[in-house]
């Protein structure tokens, strides 16, 4: 039975769990990630360019399929071999590992923006869907269209049309025209944002009940008039 000293002075290997669970979308095949794993180790004991032969006992395969994997981690630019001077001034081989963290990376963005691509598409179907609730009806073609130039042409986000078309609806206007208006006075004010519109709200707000106060000093709070976007400011 080993003993805990003899564990501990074989001491420990990190990766990150990253690299386990994606090493597969990497196209690594297990066989090449497992090799990879043995170079890796070898390298964080202070070994980097490691016999192969040791490897292959280790994991119990023929040196032939050793090379074969080996190769494999070299094509795909999982690792690199490189030289350097030692300190006595002679060239070493070694095995640079960047390249793996390199294509993890890229891989990570990659569906990162996949991710972000499928939360929009999502995001523009509950528009129209949204559109056709509040209008009562289905959406023509020529408004289909007004709302995708909205989306590809002039850049307007899903929710920030999404708060004009909620705008134009307390207003009781149902009009494409009109949500036009809305969406052209924000950004006139760089307003993209939904904290940035409920900013504005805030402040329109505010600017009436200013000017209402100069006009009566006394009585019940005034109600307070939606917004005529027609009207501009």
């Amino acid at each position: 039975m080993i003993s805990l000293e003899d564990y501990l002075a074989k001491g420990q290997t990190t990766i990150s769990n990253m690299l386990l669970d994606h090493y597969h979308q990497l196209g690594l095949s297990n066989d090449e990630f497992l090799l990879w794993l043995q170079l890796f180790r070898f390298h964080e004991q202070g070994n980097d360019f490691p016999d192969l032969r040791e490897i292959a006992a280790i994991m119990g395969s023929d040196q032939k399929e050793i090379y074969h994997w080996l190769n494999q981690l070299l094509k795909k630019n999982i690792i690199k071999l490189d030289a350097k001077k030692d300190s006595f001034g002679k060239m070493t081989d070694y095995y640079d590992f960047s390249g793996i963290y390199g294509r993890l990376e890229a891989l990570l963005k990659q569906q990162a923006s996949k991710q972000a691509a499928q939360t929009n598409e999502e995001k523009v179907r509950n528009l129209y869907q949204l559109f056709e609730g509040e209008f009562g009806r289905p959406l023509s073609a020529i408004e289909y269209q007004r709302i995708s130039q909205w989306l590809e042409e002039d850049h307007y986000q899903p929710e920030l049309v999404q708060l004009a078309l909620r705008e134009a609806v307390l207003n009781q206007a149902y009009s494409l025209n009109y949500i036009d208006r809305i969406l052209l006075s924000w950004e006139r004010k760089n307003i993209t944002s939904k904290a940035q519109v409920e900013e504005e709200q805030k402040r329109r707000k505010k600017q009436f009940l200013q000017k209402d106060s100069l006009q009566q000093e006394e009585g019940p709070a005034p109600k307070i008039p939606m917004h005529n976007w027609l009207e501009g400011e």
